[in-house]
């Protein structure tokens, strides 16, 4: 992180500027009839430039995403979950959940006995009626770990070919239908965090396949063949390993070359878009300013290392280039998990700390080019025992990765009521109020390194400015140049941050909006329409 800059505006010649002060509030008055909004005068400077002739990249209608389980019991189904997630802006749903969809058996609504729980009422059929209530698509993640291609392709079967004359596979849960649906259901990863099946000495992921990539990627042909010859349209997601995070490079007796290096010579062709997983800290290792600096920078610990996400963006493109040839430019990029720790989550995930790095993760993935993020997850669970140090933001003492509260308890100490939202859920929301289908990312500069800025020239014609202020003590005046904010006749200001207990939306002229006060530890949102 680079060191502040402190600077004092307004603060020498003061007795020089009130006549002219004066003569510009009368002029003001005269032609608008207002009086203008002045900053706060004990505030840092900053200047926040907008090129809007630089596209950096091209929002797809699938950017914002999160993660759903089969086993969250209690939440899934709630009827109020929907509007929450469509005030987020959500459109990618993710199913049955992480390292349970390689021994989730859709059919019949089962587990491999003994790994992980599958409730009964959160059947495909029943998360299928949340994502439609919801306004978005489906992302299932395939059993590739106990599974086979015969069951995957069944269930794009029943998902995305039903009708009158149905012979497909039907199920055995209460509320399968006999015919099938017409779902549509686009996107399918073929397994989950396969990597993590022994290849390296990491065994988190259970998998019945020979180990290695090289047995991966053999059989990702095969899956991909199988569930393509039920329905050509799908997008097939292929697993890799994030660059410069564990395994990443790694090589062992299964894997005499990289996971990547392994996979991508045999797959890419079978394979619209890969799958990356990022959780920057490694637990014990957390510190807010790590977290904060993390996707613009990287970050090293002693227990975790990444680096920055434009690297690992870079680094993915170039393999692509190496190892799929003309088909490279057609592979989409997806990060279908990440949160702030890999495991073990503690006060940090339930803090302002982490809606701030949500809004900085989702969009420093977008503006490289990423089409889809997908937060873990919309409703986990309380643990407590964790990372609760007080070197840390916020005055929780448990850890949950939810955007929703399960309202769940451990060792005397209470979550709020399910459904509650932790900040993380109005990072999500802020976020949600920049990113719009087919908008154009385009670049920014900040003046001040703890200012993170990023905008989007919209399809309707509006601009969405957002603004994170990263700094914990420092009050930021922060001026945009670049907008022609005069040129705008209203503003919608979306600001959430220290003491919130949901978005504020104020509303401001287009030229008095071109100034914004950020308060310590906050996220707003500008947009000039």
């Amino acid at each position: 992180m680079k060191s502040k800059q402190l600077m004092y505006p307004r603060q020498h010649r003061r007795w020089q500027n009130w006549i002219g002060a004066f003569l510009l509030v009368c002029a003001l008055l005269l032609i608008t009839g207002t009086a203008p909004a002045y900053a706060d005068t004990s505030a840092t400077s900053a200047q926040v430039t907008v090129n809007l002739h630089q596209t950096l990249s091209t929002l797809s209608p699938t950017a914002i995403g999160v993660n759903d389980a089969v086993w969250d019991s209690n939440n899934l189904l709630d009827p109020a979950l929907p509007g929450l997630l469509r005030a987020d802006g959500v459109k990618i749903m993710r199913y049955p959940g992480g390292s349970t969809s390689d021994v989730y058996h859709w059919q019949s609504n089962t587990v491999v006995p003994n790994m992980s729980y599958a409730a009964p009422s959160n059947t495909f059929d029943a998360f299928m009626g949340v994502v439609h209530a919801t306004g978005a698509q489906a992302m299932i993640t395939i059993n590739y770990g106990s599974g086979t291609p015969q069951e995957a392709a069944g269930w794009v079967q029943y998902a995305n070919e039903g009708g009158p004359n149905y012979n497909g596979p039907v199920p055995t849960y209460a509320g399968g239908s006999s015919t099938g649906h017409r779902y549509g259901v686009k996107y399918w990863e073929i397994g989950n965090e396969v990597y993590g099946n022994s290849t390296y000495g990491g065994n988190w992921e259970y998998d019945l396949n020979p180990p290695g990539p090289a047995s991966y990627a053999n059989n990702f042909v095969a899956y991909s063949k199988a569930m393509k010859a039920v329905d050509p349209s799908i997008k097939i997601g292929l697993v890799l390993t994030t660059p410069g995070n564990w395994p990443d490079g790694v090589t062992s007796a299964t894997s005499p070359q990289p996971w990547n290096d392994t996979v991508l010579p045999i797959a890419c062709s079978s394979a619209d878009f890969v799958i990356l997983h990022w959780y920057p800290q490694g637990p014990t290792g957390e510190s807010d300013a790590g977290l904060l600096g993390a996707p613009a920078n990287g970050e090293s610990t002693p227990v975790s290392y990444t680096p920055s996400i434009p690297s690992m963006i870079s680094t993915v493109r170039s393999e692509l280039n190496e190892y799929c040839g003309a088909h490279a430019s057609d592979v989409q990029i997806m990060v279908t998990e990440t949160n702030s720790v890999s495991y073990n989550p503690g006060k940090q995930t339930t803090s302002l700390v982490n809606a701030l790095y949500l809004a900085e993760d989702y969009m420093t993935w977008l503006q490289n080019g990423v089409a889809n993020v997908d937060w873990w997850d919309v409703h986990n669970g309380i643990t407590t025992g964790t990372n609760n140090s007080s070197s840390l933001y916020g005055t929780t003492d448990y850890g949950d990765y939810g955007l929703l509260s399960s309202g769940g308890s451990s060792g005397g100490i209470s979550e709020p009521p399910a459904e509650t939202p932790f900040p993380a859920y109005y990072g999500l929301q802020i976020v949600s109020k920049v990113v719009s289908p087919f908008g154009r990312i385009v670049a920014t500069t900040s003046s001040q390194s703890l200012v993170q800025a990023f905008a989007v020239r919209r399809w309707d014609g509006s601009i969405a400015v957002l603004l994170v202020n990263t700094d914990p003590s420092t009050t930021y005046d922060v001026t945009l140049s670049g907008l022609n904010c005069a040129g705008f006749g209203n503003a919608t200001v979306y600001s959430y941050g220290e003491n919130s207990t949901s978005v504020s939306v104020t509303y401001e002229h287009g030229r008095d909006a071109g100034s914004q006060v950020l308060a310590p530890y906050s996220l707003t949102a500008v947009v000039f329409h």
